[in-house]
């Protein structure tokens, strides 16, 4: 690093109040795993980007969204209860610029993986990490890299920050439109009123229903973990990116549905359980106000998905159902369902396992131009890579599906990566699912009824 600029920002709002059922639910998993998740990246500028031009755009961003203004104090002295959030009106945040080394592309990445792992501190550290690689003595900015901590902002809020960068004059700074949908500190105080109340109790009727029935253990039988306890693998798959096209031409729906549908059917067979239960991630951004809002809003959904005695066709058509459902209610307090997860547990006589998630998160892969013929779905199988990701001890759910659009890849493709904990899924079945998700997809793509 050569040196930091200062830059200082202000913005509309500020006070102290509850955390949104967002923030707590990101607050609580960092105490959990004892990590910090992040989201952002790294890319390229385009020619003509100046350090100032960066430092401009940092310094809109964080007087424009309150999320980014927002940390955390505790609720009282000696209290355990969880903390409030507190927004400041102005301040000032740090861009680091470091000197291009001659490989832009590489020191940034350094740099990401740097700030992905650096402590954190929710109390006293703006939830922005920003940093540009430049061309020594010149000023000109080669390279950018971004991290927001998740606590503050989901996928969907990363987008809408995007989005909302066009309401940047670069030549003045000066904002060309009101900023856009619902802040965290007024998310906050309307979480507490009777409408979100009512969707919060819907919410807990809808999940206690089917915490009543389902089969406590995902998978029945426990394994012996192994010593790094939880593991993981990406399939990097071309035909299934092919195949996902002709399935949803045929059948209508997204191909995100259809993944969660083989998902479900290779979770059926590997467990022996064909009913089962999924976290889904819902971004709750099609309730009013929340569309255009830069902060975390996304929840964990419950779709129970029963694949037993259908073929795929049938268990697409009841996944869809269940993800319509399983969003109506998303939208409730994470403490208070970790508190009926753990009453109806006790009730029943059982620990509940619901710690089975899929993700999709190809929210901007473009899909294949045009409908893929059988034979090129086919050739695309010899592509397919499987890649074994790290191992570790780090706490995590018993098996949680991404879906993502390959990046790198020579030709497009989707990346299945699942990462599962060894004390109810092996190595081998961790294979077994992702090449049985592949080829359910192919084959209902090569059959002109969709049924497998």
């Amino acid at each position: 690093m050569t040196h930091r600029i200062t830059v200082p920002f202000q913005g509309d709002g500020s006070g102290i109040g509850e955390l949104t059922w967002g923030q707590f639910a990101a607050w609580r998993s960092m105490q959990v795993v004892e990590a910090t998740e992040w989201t952002g990246g790294t890319m390229a500028l385009a020619p003509g980007t100046t350090v100032g031009d960066v430092a401009t755009t940092l310094g809109f961003i964080m007087s424009r969204h309150q999320s980014l203004r927002t940390r955390l104090v505790p609720d009282g002295p000696g209290t355990d209860a969880p903390p409030k959030q507190v927004l400041s009106s102005s301040g000032s945040v740090v861009l680091e610029v470091y000197d291009d080394d001659g490989d832009p592309e590489r020191l940034a990445a350094t740099i990401r993986a740097r700030y992905e792992t650096a402590p954190w501190d929710p109390y006293t550290d703006w939830p922005v990490r920003m940093a540009v690689v430049a061309r020594p003595g010149t000023g000109d900015a080669l390279w950018f890299v971004a991290l927001y901590c998740h606590m503050v902002i989901d996928g969907y809020g990363f987008e809408a920050l995007i989005a909302d960068l066009a309401n940047l004059d670069p030549a003045t700074g000066r904002h060309l439109a009101p900023v856009a949908g619902i802040q965290p500190l007024e998310l906050a105080a309307a979480q507490q009123g009777a409408g979100a109340r009512r969707q919060h109790q819907a919410s807990l009727r809808y999940w206690e229903k089917h915490l009543r029935t389902i089969e406590p253990r995902r998978f029945p039988v426990p394994l012996e973990p192994r010593p790094e306890r939880w593991c993981e693998a990406t399939l990097t798959s071309p035909a299934t990116h092919l195949a996902l096209a002709a399935v949803a031409e045929r059948t209508k729906v997204h191909s995100g549905t259809i993944l969660l549908a083989a998902y479900a059917m290779m979770l059926g067979r590997l467990s022996g359980q064909p009913v089962g239960a999924f976290r889904i991630v819902v971004s709750n951004r099609f309730r009013p106000g929340f569309a255009e809002s830069v902060s975390n809003l996304a929840q964990a959904g419950l779709a129970v998905i029963d694949t037993g005695a259908a073929p795929f066709a049938e268990v697409i058509a009841r996944t869809f159902k269940s993800q319509l459902t399983a969003g109506m209610y998303a939208y409730y307090h994470p403490r208070d369902l970790w508190a009926l997860v753990d009453r109806v547990g006790a009730e029943r006589g059982v620990e509940l396992d619901t710690g089975c998630y899929f993700n999709d998160r190809r929210r901007s892969a473009p899909p294949p131009s045009g409908i893929p013929s059988p034979a090129e779905v086919t050739a695309a199988l010899e592509g397919s890579v499987l890649q074994w990701g790290p191992s570790s001890n780090e706490w995590d759910a018993t098996c949680f599906l991404h879906i993502d659009a390959a990046a790198g890849a020579a030709t497009d493709a989707v990346d299945l990566t699942w990462r599962v904990d060894t004390a109810a899924v092996s190595p081998a079945m961790l294979e077994v699912c992702l090449r049985g998700i592949e080829s359910l997809v192919v084959a209902a793509a090569l059959s002109e009824t969709v049924a497998v």
